[in-house]
C-alpha cells in the first residue's frame, strides 16, 4: 500500500475510535426508532438490488 493510503487507514481508524461511544443519552424510543429505520433502509435497498437483477434478465 502506498504511504497515503496507510495514511488514510490510519486515519480512519481514529476517528472510528473516537466516536465509538455515543456522547449523548438516548432514550429507548429513540433507540428503537433508529433500528426501524435501518430495517427500512436495508428494505429498500434489497429492493432496488432485486429490480435491477429484473431489469438485467
Amino acid at each position: 500500500m502506498s504511504n497515503s493510503l496507510m495514511r488514510l487507514v490510519r486515519k480512519i481508524g481514529e476517528i472510528n475510535h473516537r466516536y465509538r461511544t455515543p456522547r449523548i443519552a438516548m432514550s429507548s424510543g429513540v433507540k428503537i426508532s433508529l433500528m426501524a429505520l435501518r430495517f427500512y433502509l436495508l428494505f429498500l435497498v434489497s429492493v432496488m438490488v432485486y429490480k435491477f437483477v429484473l431489469l438485467l434478465k
